[in-house]
């Protein structure tokens, strides 16, 4: 599969990093099925935004179709499989460490039960690749670093990871008794243009921004492997050109970012000091994330090209256009 008249579906097309490669995927010439369902997780007019510039491009019309619905839904979600699907990318789930501890039967529901449903239909309509979308997350407690795809992950300390980590599961048990050949990736704290408002970069330009507090959980020194929207996306777009049979890739940026660094590079980029609280970790939260890329660079070809400099500055320019 190398684009030009392939038909993709993209489930949790209209959010931070599905909108990206609908547009992506639809300037390359696909035809894009996306199916989201708007929900309330945050305000659902942020992802109709997300979409908007696509509804409004003349060049693609008749090459995507927009259909709302929640996968949790089987017969509205079989809706987007009937008129014929080359490959599958699902990206839908309920996302975020903290809200899932508060909430973990409907992490469990949407994230779970939603891919069951992708999964059957997968196997109902002999998809020929699927793509999933999984996290850094699944890795939980790992004392090894950097992450590799061959290291034990059995200690996940959130309902969001675990549910992650069931997922990837039930893509293998699927590809083994149907044969689907399923790629998951395992996506390493992605930003830019578009980040959903209460991930970290997004929710302390704002704050730092309005000269409202922000409040920093630990002592600052807690470490993510920050990634670029458009790295993220190669390596998407990579995965779905180039079909295996079952493997697992991280995608990640392999360099670790301090969290009182991070913020210094907002308050750089804005031209203002950051008012800070520290309060104590999180529970849920890990105390670093360092993607190996090495596999993915090796059957992917995936090399990311922006540095965390680069992108803060890239991401408060976009901010700075909304407001």
């Amino acid at each position: 599969m190398t684009g030009s008249e392939n038909t993709i579906l993209v489930t949790g097309g209209a959010g931070f990093i599905g909108s990206h490669l609908v547009e992506r995927l639809l300037v390359r010439g696909d035809s894009v099925i996306c199916v989201d369902n708007f929900n309330s997780f945050y305000d659902p007019g942020i992802k109709r935004g997300n979409i908007k510039n696509i509804l409004k491009n003349k060049n693609f019309t008749g090459n995507f179709n927009l259909i709302d619905a929640d996968i949790r839904d089987m017969d509205k979600l079989e809706t987007a499989f009937k008129d014929g699907v080359d490959c599958v990318v699902h990206l839908a789930a309920r996302a975020g460490v903290r809200p899932s501890i508060k909430d973990p039967l409907l992490y469990g529901d949407v994230n779970i039960k939603g891919t069951l449903n992708i999964l059957e239909l997968s196997r109902k309509y002999d998809i020929k690749n699927l793509v999933f979308g999984s996290s850094s997350s699944v890795y939980g407690v790992n004392d090894k670093v950097p992450f590799s795809e061959d290291d034990k992950v059995e200690l996940q300390i959130s309902p969001y990871a675990a549910s992650k980590r069931s997922c990837e599961l039930f893509c293998f048990t699927y590809h083994h008794l149907y044969g689907i050949p399923t790629t998951s990736l395992r996506f390493f704290t992605v930003y830019g243009p578009r980040q959903r408002p209460e991930m970290a970069i997004h929710k302390f330009t704002r704050q730092i921004d309005q000269g409202s507090e922000i409040i920093m959980y630990g002592d600052g020194t807690s470490k993510r492997d920050y990634t670029y929207i458009t790295d993220i996306i190669d390596g998407t777009i990579s995965a779905i050109d180039n079909k295996f049979e079952f493997e697992i890739f991280n995608l990640g940026n392999s360099s670790t970012v301090e969290l009182r660094y991070l913020i210094s590079l907002i308050e750089k980029n804005l031209g203002r000091k950051a008012k800070i609280r520290q309060m104590a970790d999180q529970p849920g939260d890990v105390p670093i994330t360092y993607a190996d890329v090495s596999k993915a660079k090796r059957l992917l070809g995936y090399d990311p090209k922006v540095k965390i400099e680069g992108g803060v500055k890239k991401f408060v320019e976009w901010y700075a256009g909304q407001t």
